[in-house]
């Protein structure tokens, strides 16, 4: 499995993105679960060391205005549907201090390393080839639209717990 390091949304912005996952599961899409969070993975690894939560923890946080743009489909053999994030200077100085700060561990995608990261929500995961035209129907009515990342959490989905970082406003525990 992996642990990560996630940006968490406003409350209007997580439950926007609550609202398309519910068009997309209504039209028989597979969407994340509703104990699922809407957030934007800024790190992974196959282990994220406990000691480097201090370190994360330590650097100052304040919200981040950002905004949600146009719909894009990730791979090829397990495509999965998301919506960009339109990466800013400043969401990609946070994301390339987190990445500094894990980037001693073991397991680190290239694809979250700065320079190659995508910043992006996910909607749908394991779209059927037959079923894209579908899922991008369900959602595509959305405009872009203005968003704040409010906290940063750490996740291990081993243990499937999460604990915060840098909480904000909407942090959920």
């Amino acid at each position: 499995m992996v642990q990560s390091v996630e940006l968490l949304l406003d409350d209007a912005t997580e439950a926007h993105i609550r609202g398309q996952w519910e068009l997309l599961s209504a039209t028989g899409i597979h969407s994340p679960p509703a104990d699922h969070r809407p957030h934007i993975t800024v790190a992974v690894a196959r282990e994220i060391w406990p000691r480097l939560d201090a370190t994360l923890a330590g650097h100052p946080f304040s919200p981040l205005p950002i905004r949600l743009g146009g719909l894009l489909i990730f791979g090829a053999r397990h495509p999965i549907l998301v919506r960009l994030v339109v990466p800013t200077e400043p969401l990609l100085a946070l994301q390339r201090r987190i990445a500094t700060v894990i980037a001693p561990c073991p397991g680190i995608p290239a694809t979250t390393r700065p320079g190659s990261w995508t910043p992006h929500v996910t909607l749908a995961r394991r779209l059927k080839a037959d079923r894209i035209a579908d899922a991008l129907e369900a959602v595509a009515a959305d405009r872009d639209f203005p968003a704040t990342v409010v906290g940063i959490r750490r996740w291990d989905g081993d243990r499937r717990h999460e604990w915060p970082i840098a909480p904000g406003d909407g942090v959920h525990g």
